[in-house]
């Protein structure tokens, strides 16, 4: 749809759309690059273009942005549209309420895996990029994929495999996928949950795939109507169900209190086989006050009242020798994008990181956060209450035998007016220290989703996509 004289909110200030695509090479850096970071810097978001209101910050057409670092220097930085059929003016959802899985924003992540990066939406195939950020196309892994493929896959660090899901309105409702180290779709098996679910995040341990089946569910009124299409639903429950990865398509259901969670920081299997999943948990109130179009005020109106409407970090522990369950809050701090080292994604972690936008008081405040588990201590590094971060990404150091948080955390920043924007780089183990190095990015980078940084071949004996400036 076209805008109106009225601008929403998600139009406005930090989220505000930019007009077009720049390249801008030399960037002004102040600090020092750690020569180490020599890659690519890729953040996803919705950009709609100009004069086009999506009906919601979430379907906005996806851009990519993009910093170059090597040998201490911001090479350039550059943003491109992912070229989908949407952004050619295709419709997304059917007239039946399904997904066009060749048509989607690809507005939410991007990753790299096999020597390919992938734009990746909830409600699509993948969408292949180069390192320039060019589009070349939708990906179905060479007709295998019949689902739409999670936004949120994850990378075994040791077997390289990449895990992932898609969840559907139409049976079947949620299929695990995996493809291989080399990027082949090797194994798909679907899974019975009891209706469609959003389900925008899920984790892995060395040995299981945790699933999130919460109650946000699928309304095809309001699909047909072109409105979000998930509200809550009382009635529905909440789980997390426990998949082994040697037996797809096996889950046995763990029973939690109701909540709604969009990002997992991490899950492992302890010593006693019990499954550890940490994660930023949304209250049914706090759904309410965070996402209203979502739900019909599901806690009551004096609850919401006294929600803060953000998610904190909590854990639940699934035991699968006797079937308990147990939840305990690691922080009441608000907070959204928990991220980790990936190089122990699905094993212990003593260290998540995290941003928050909003301080206790609610006010705004942007902070990057890092939780150290062994402690159980909080850190942050202040950015004031002008400025709004982008998630955290950690890239570790080369360092042999390296400690857990022996990296850097790169996050794009952004004023609340959306005039400027900086690549920030922390000191992972000093997060509350001056920043190592901030780059100035030559315009105001609209607040999006999620990123990854993608080295160069060589510098971390990865295979990321070469031939490239």
């Amino acid at each position: 749809m076209t805008t109106t004289g009225h601008v929403p909110s998600y139009l406005q200030g930090h989220l505000a759309p930019v007009p077009d695509e720049i390249t801008v090479r030399d960037l002004p850096v102040t600090g020092s690059l750690p020569p180490e970071l020599t890659g690519r810097y890729l953040r996803n978001g919705p950009n709609p273009l100009p004069g086009h209101d999506p009906g919601h910050w979430f379907a906005g057409a996806g851009m990519l942005h993009g910093i170059r670092l090597r040998g201490g220097r911001a090479e350039w930085y550059r943003n491109r549209w992912v070229r989908t059929r949407l952004l050619e003016g295709e419709p997304h959802i059917r007239r039946d309420g399904t997904f066009d899985l060749t048509v989607g924003p690809a507005n939410t992540h991007v990753v790299e895996h096999a020597g390919r990066i992938l734009a990746l939406v909830e409600s699509s195939f993948p969408y292949v990029v180069t390192p320039e950020l060019e589009t070349v196309g939708p990906d179905d892994f060479g007709g295998r994929l019949t689902t739409a493929m999670t936004a949120h896959p994850k990378t075994d660090p040791v077997t390289g495999d990449l895990h992932f899901f898609g969840y559907g309105v139409l049976p079947p409702y949620l299929t695990y996928h995996r493809l291989s180290a080399a990027g082949e779709l090797v194994t798909s098996a679907e899974i019975a949950v009891g209706a469609p679910s959003m389900m925008h995040d899920f984790a892995i341990t060395d040995r299981h795939a945790v699933f999130l089946d919460l109650p946000m569910t699928f309304r095809m009124a309001d699909a047909q109507r072109g409105a979000l299409p998930f509200r809550w639903d009382d009635d529905y429950g909440a789980r997390l169900g426990v998949m082994p990865l040697d037996r797809p398509g096996e889950v046995r259901w763990f029973e939690i209190d109701p909540c709604f969670v969009f990002h997992v920081g991490n899950a492992h299997t302890d010593e006693r086989g019990r499954v550890v999943v940490d994660g930023a948990r949304y209250a049914p109130a706090d759904v309410a006050v965070m996402w209203p179009s979502l739900g019909d005020d599901p806690a009551g109106p004096a609850a919401t009242a006294a929600a803060s409407g953000q998610a904190t970090l909590h854990r639940w522990v699934l035991d699968p020798a006797d079937g308990s369950v147990t939840e305990s809050p690691l922080s009441e701090l608000g907070c959204e994008f928990p991220t980790v080292d990936d190089e122990i994604v699905g094993r212990p972690n003593r260290y998540t990181y995290a941003v928050a936008d909003t301080g206790p008081d609610g006010e705004p405040r942007a902070a990057v956060l890092r939780h150290d588990r062994a402690r159980d201590e909080l850190t942050g590094h202040e950015l004031g209450r002008d400025v709004v971060a982008g998630e955290a990404v950690f890239v570790p150091s080369a360092a042999p035998d390296r400690a857990e948080d022996d990296g850097w955390l790169l996050s794009i920043t952004t004023t609340r007016d959306g005039r400027a924007s900086e690549l920030l780089v922390l000191d992972a183990t000093d997060v509350a220290a001056a920043p190592v190095a901030r780059v100035a990015l030559p315009r105001g980078v609209p607040s999006g989703f999620h990123g990854s940084w993608i080295p160069d071949p060589g510098t971390d004996g990865s295979t990321a996509p070469a031939g490239t400036a």
